[in-house]
């Protein structure tokens, strides 16, 4: 056997220029994913040259940013509006190339401070700050609503109090949120990445909770490759290509980490109400088009659709097969209780996370001399929730199964990886940089 040795590969330099790397191809990939997804979407028509600043926006949504709506007609009448939607394929384009970028010059290290690992984080910070703020001032707009012809029209034209509605960035949180995102960014991909030291004791920590955290990252992103082939397909079978693409490079997220939940026995529930356009199947839109708010679970869309079957059996095999690779990646040993209770309580979690983000509230309307809605085209609601402890209970039950079959699978598997060795290929112990 060879004498173990100290890889010689040079780690990657890490100053400031690097630092400004990452943020800008973060940045470019967010905004050029933003721009093709609008564009398939139609906004590259805007009025008044509002492509820029709504891409902004979008931008800015993605990393939790707080965009107001805004409108006034004078005294005549007012416009009203609200809306809360991440746009999540942005955000884990954004989120997969910066962890990335933060990861690079520390791999293949055998040790790194925490003051060296500090000051790479912070100057990553720094510039990714200056970059949102710059944004969230460009972020505003305001657009002249269209009332069409009749008695409102003339109404607007007599008083000269054509309703507008704008937006406009929330400076301030949406700085503190874009912090918030890129802080969970990089303990996510320090919590996950192979072959990355951490000061102190923090390796201990991470090795108990590596497996499961990892586990699950491969699961939603499974989820988004699955949901990516699906919605290719069908946009190649059943047309609506740019319909689709919108959907892909906007929000495709948004659409399957709640199918996720669903499979697991989970219940949403909205309601679509008014001249809204989803990019979404038609089932979706047929069941939340109703005068109430509907649930969105099992039973409803397989009573609509018989073929909905497929989405436990999706959500158990993907969510079997992440259970299986945490347990490879766990310490020999490993009781298989305890390999049960991590992925319950990871996957609690991670639906808890997808219940917080795949929230979408949205609402506008025109009110003549301050009484009620006008309606008629000029108002409308889109609304989808979860039941939120109902999802994250279930997660925690199919976790505890899952963990528990996993690593019973896992048994015989280990018997073909080499000894002290993860199933990514690494030494258990935590020396990534060690080579035998």
């Amino acid at each position: 056997m060879s004498p173990v040795t100290v890889c010689a590969r040079p780690a990657a330099r890490h100053g400031l220029p690097e630092a400004l790397a990452v943020v800008l191809t973060g940045v470019a990939v967010m905004v050029l994913v933003t721009a093709a997804g609008l564009w398939a979407a139609g906004a590259a028509g805007l009025p008044d040259g509002a492509f820029p600043r709504v891409l902004a926006a979008t931008v800015v949504t993605a990393v939790g940013g707080s965009v107001r709506l805004t409108g006034n007609a004078g005294a005549l009448a007012r416009t009203e509006a609200g809306i809360t939607v991440l746009p999540l394929s942005v955000a884990l384009a954004g989120a997969l190339v910066i962890g990335a970028g933060f990861l690079r010059p520390l791999r293949h290290r055998t040790v790194v401070t925490a003051g060296e690992l500090a000051r790479w984080a912070a100057r990553i910070v720094v510039l990714w700050l200056l970059a949102l703020t710059g944004l969230a001032f460009a972020a505003r707009q305001t657009f002249a609503v269209d009332v069409g012809s009749g008695t409102l029209s003339d109404l607007t034209q007599l008083f000269e109090a054509e309703p507008r509605i704008g937006f406009a960035a929330d400076v301030p949180s949406s700085v503190l949120f874009a912090l918030l995102w890129l802080a969970g960014v990089l303990v996510i991909a320090l919590l996950v990445a192979h072959g990355v030291p951490l000061p102190g004791r923090l390796p201990h920590g991470r090795a108990r909770v590596r497996p499961a955290a990892r586990a699950m990252v491969e699961l939603l992103l499974a989820a988004v490759v699955v949901g990516l082939v699906v919605a290719l397909v069908t946009a190649g079978t059943r047309g609506h290509a740019r319909t689709t693409f919108a959907l892909i490079l906007l929000g495709l997220p948004n659409l399957v980490w709640p199918a996720l939940t669903v499979g697991l026995g989970a219940t949403w529930q909205g309601r679509v109400d008014g001249p809204f356009g989803l990019p979404v199947p038609h089932i979706l839109d047929v069941l939340l088009r109703t005068p109430d708010v509907s649930e969105l679970n099992l039973r409803t869309l397989t009573g609509y659709d018989g073929r909905m079957w497929w989405l436990p059996v999706a959500a158990g095999a993907l969510l079997l097969v992440a259970a299986v690779r945490a347990a490879l990646r766990s310490p020999a040993g490993t009781p298989l209780w305890s390999a049960a209770v991590r992925l319950g309580v990871a996957l609690a979690l991670t639906v808890l996370m997808i219940c917080l983000l795949c929230r979408v509230s949205a609402h506008y309307g025109l009110s003549l001399l301050g009484i009620g809605d006008l309606g008629g085209g000029l108002s409308g609601e889109l609304l989808l929730r979860p039941v939120l402890w109902q999802a994250v209970g279930l997660g925690a039950w199919w976790g505890l199964v899952a963990g528990f079959l996993g690593a019973l699978l896992a048994r015989p598997l280990r018997r073909h990886q080499a000894p002290g060795r993860s199933a990514d290929g690494h030494d258990e112990r935590g020396h990534g940089a060690l080579h035998p």
